[in-house]
């Protein structure tokens, strides 16, 4: 069982782990397919070079937020050099803290009357 405090040493985490995490919390992908999720995602405002994606990536495999899966969906429509992602139960844990920590931001914003300007304006 997974401790708040194993969660709070991780907080906050860096947007390009938490969209990482996001794009693995609704299917099992390569990294590749994580890329292109992020940039659809967050409209091309999120743009992940390869470097900080692979970075990333052995990081979360390292603190258990994600591992690499040995089967693949279809082997034969699929490059064997493709290494697959799924996030873990801790890694899902660890983005649901992740968003609280942030919408309590947000509530803080708005209470102190910061709040975004619409679209378009000055």
């Amino acid at each position: 069982m997974t401790k708040p405090h194993e969660i709070d040493a991780l907080l906050p985490l860096a947007p390009a782990s938490f969209h990482i995490l996001l794009a693995l919390a609704e299917e099992d992908r390569h990294g590749y397919a994580i890329l292109l999720d992020v940039e659809r995602r967050t409209g091309g405002e999120v743009r992940l070079s390869a470097a900080t994606l692979y970075r990333t990536i052995q990081r979360l495999l390292e603190e258990g937020l994600i591992v690499e899966l040995s089967e693949r969906p279809a082997p034969e429509l699929d490059d064997e050099r493709r290494r697959y992602y799924r996030l873990t139960p801790f890694g899902a844990a660890v983005a649901r803290a992740e968003t609280a920590r942030l919408q309590k931001l947000v509530r803080l914003a708005r209470s102190a009357g910061i709040v975004p300007q619409p679209t378009g304006s000055a």
